[in-house]
């Protein structure tokens, strides 16, 4: 592997965990260190909408603010380059809690799940961004 392969793989690991971060502190403005500008986002599989960044940060603000205890893992992403493009696949579980209070295991509000972040990243002059991201939910339990 390359020199320039490694620090890409590197910043794209830094690029979905801004991501993560983002969603579960409710930093919606993060998401312009994640997503280009015309980026689409596809969350109908879980639900939600396909829409622009824009689209899609006001969806997940008015959403999550349901569930103030937000906690998503990211695992290890399979990536294929192309030039200056990117094809990346990210196992992810999450789990979405009505308090950040602590809750017996059984309490109800919970919502649990996991699935797959597929992204099409692109090179810019601010390094990797996702101009595409698809969700694919493989799994969801509610308590």
């Amino acid at each position: 592997m390359r020199q320039q392969e490694v620090a890409d793989r590197l910043e794209i690991g830094d690029l979905l965990a801004r991501y993560a971060r983002a969603v579960d502190t409710g930093d919606w403005q993060r998401l312009d260190l994640v997503f280009t500008a015309d980026a689409v986002i596809d969350y109908t599989a879980a639900g939600g909408i396909r829409g622009t960044r824009d689209e899609a940060r006001a969806w997940l603000a008015e959403v999550l603010s349901q569930w103030p205890g937000r906690h998503h893992v990211i695992g290890t992403a399979t990536i294929r380059f192309e030039g200056d493009e990117a094809v990346v696949a990210a196992p992810f579980t999450d789990t979405l809690a009505p308090s950040r209070e602590m809750l017996a295991a059984d309490a109800t509000g919970l919502v649990r799940g996991g699935g797959w972040y597929r992204h099409r990243m692109v090179r810019t002059m601010y390094g990797w961004r996702s101009r595409e991201l698809v969700e694919e939910q493989s799994w969801r339990t509610v308590q």
